[in-house]
């Protein structure tokens, strides 16, 4: 297991970050210049993966499960529905190496512990490798420390195998875009069986299609500006 990050969530903590903080500039020149439009594209976007993301993978994979803020130490809905997908999962034998993602969140456990611990109380099927990652706080360090985690070789020379990313459905998008700029074989995975749109859901997806805004405008323009320090920041 690997050391747990008693860190902070969410954009805030990047603020006194150049390199964010430049990224966060350009988009805001991008909302200005097409009067919003560019977000209702990453919206769009959002919503497509959100809709049509499978429940399974087409053939057997490493199994992401993506953690989310604790409630009094134990997975709240979201994060249970999560860790109820991986577990249908293994139980149709489409994977038997799972990883569960997450650092703690103001809790005293980590989410990847809470999900270990409601996963044992739900009687795994065996033969199934089931390891936590538990140093990260945001989707990006998941992935990175995920990766780590899968190469057996170091961090440079192991090719990786191909994972599901199980989440939901607002968040698949995000992940997606981060797993392959990252280099992982991935294909989303949606905890709910359905979509189903409410006001909670909208205000959700209207924050992933920022987030993902943030991310892919600034590492665009890195590359055309030729900024490779800020290009590397997903990486």
């Amino acid at each position: 297991m690997s050391t747990v990050a008693p860190l902070k969530r969410g954009p805030w903590r990047y603020l006194s970050d150049r390199d964010v903080l430049h990224a966060a500039v350009v988009v805001v020149v991008a909302l200005v210049l097409s009067l919003g439009l560019v977000w209702l594209g990453y919206l769009i976007h959002v919503w497509h993966v959100a809709a049509r993301s499978p429940l399974t993978p087409r053939r057997p994979m490493t199994v992401l499960v993506f953690g989310r803020r604790l409630v009094h130490d134990r997975p709240e809905t979201d994060y249970q529905q999560r860790l109820g997908r991986a577990l249908a999962l293994m139980r149709a034998q489409f994977t038997d190496h799972v990883l569960l993602l997450g650092g703690r969140s103001g809790g005293s456990v980590s989410e990847a512990a809470a999900g270990w611990a409601w996963l044992s109380d739900h009687e795994l099927p065996p033969g199934v490798v089931l390891r936590l990652e538990q140093a990260s706080v945001d989707s990006l360090e998941n992935l990175r420390h995920a990766r780590s985690l899968l190469q057996e070789d170091g961090p440079v020379m192991r090719v990786l195998p191909p994972v599901a990313l199980v989440s939901s459905r607002y968040h698949l998008a995000r992940c997606q875009l981060l797993a392959q700029r990252l280099g992982f074989d991935s294909v989303p995975v949606a905890a709910e069986p359905t979509f189903v749109l409410n006001r909670r859901y909208l205000v959700r997806m209207l924050t992933e299609s920022g987030y993902l805004m943030w991310i892919d405008l600034g590492v665009r323009w890195a590359r055309l500006i030729g900024h490779q320090r800020m290009a590397r920041r997903v990486s």
